[in-house]
């Protein structure tokens, strides 16, 4: 007859513990196994977590010069995220060279208390800050960001009589072709002149200002004996105020179509652009600077 042993509570628990270990342990070696056979590492530690036992690995980041592994562990995680910060295209005016000139350099707006210049006559000054120039500058930048090379000439062409100042613009572009000089567009740019009792308007709003109208004038050069390309130029006045009026309804009046040449005969692709009129402020003209550059970009970038 076999001896009957009696096991106190704390023998019975810990034989019980010992039976837990022993079958937690045989299931992760059957899991491993059915990973691909492969044991813990040397290095790893078991440890319990939620109830379970698993071998946890302390893996050190690779040096900057330890080349990564043929083929990763199914144990590895070769997840990664890739964030784009910054892309930029192409500059559109890449390459683009464009001359701004003023032939009627005094040009200037009705003035405003905050902002006021000393006259030589009535809607024109001097004062490089007020008048057209100013435009002419503000235009420059905004097409040099677009990518473009400007060069903005701010002679004054007026003195000594605004009469010939045409001729005296006509003698500035000789001498630039002279020098070698050659441009992707000719803009002469105005302010133009309406009479009080117009009924042109004015403005249009963009984002909440008020904004000045653009004009472009191409000339046909009738009575001369060196014309204009002046159905060409039209073209690329349609594509100039084409964009205007896609940004902002109304922001170009239409194209004018005038007999006088314009100095537009220099070369090809020449235009005179209307900023604004007498009756609009220096900074509603500004206010539409950065259209006006993106049109000309447009109008550039189907040539």
């Amino acid at each position: 007859m076999g001896r009957l042993f009696v096991w106190s509570k704390g023998q019975a628990l810990a034989v019980l513990l010992g039976v837990v270990l022993l079958t937690a342990l045989m299931a992760v070696g059957c899991t491993l196994l059915c990973l691909g056979g492969q044991a813990p590492m040397e290095n790893a530690q078991p440890v319990f977590a939620q109830g379970e036992l698993i071998f946890q690995e302390e893996t050190l980041p690779l040096s900057p010069t330890a080349a990564p592994a043929e083929t990763p562990s199914p144990q590895q995680d070769i997840s990664f995220r890739v964030e784009v910060v910054h892309s930029t295209a192409q500059p559109p005016l890449s390459g683009k060279r464009v001359l701004i000139y003023h032939t009627h350099t005094y040009e200037a707006f009705t003035q405003v208390t905050d902002a006021p210049y000393k006259e030589t006559e009535r809607w024109r000054t001097r004062d490089a800050s007020a008048n057209v120039v100013a435009v002419g500058s503000a235009l420059t930048a905004s097409l040099e960001a677009l990518g473009c090379e400007v060069v903005h000439d701010d002679t004054a062409f007026e003195p000594p009589d605004l009469s010939t100042a045409y001729q005296r613009s006509l003698g500035m572009l000789e001498e630039r072709l002279s020098r070698g000089e050659a441009y992707d567009l000719y803009i002469d740019l105005h302010r133009d002149a309406i009479a009080s009792a117009s009924t042109i308007r004015r403005t249009v709003t963009l984002g909440g200002e008020e904004a000045a109208r653009f004009m472009v004038l191409v000339g046909k050069g009738e009575g001369y004996a060196d014309k204009p390309d002046w159905q060409a130029n039209y073209v690329l006045a349609e594509r100039i105020t084409r964009s205007l009026n896609a940004q902002a309804e109304g922001l170009s009046r239409d194209i004018k179509v005038k007999t006088g040449r314009f100095n537009q005969h220099i070369a090809p692709r020449c235009v005179l652009i209307e900023c604004g009129n007498n009756y609009n402020t220096l900074e509603q003209v500004l206010n539409g600077i950065p259209y006006l550059a993106q049109a000309i970009a447009d109008a550039l970038s189907q040539e």
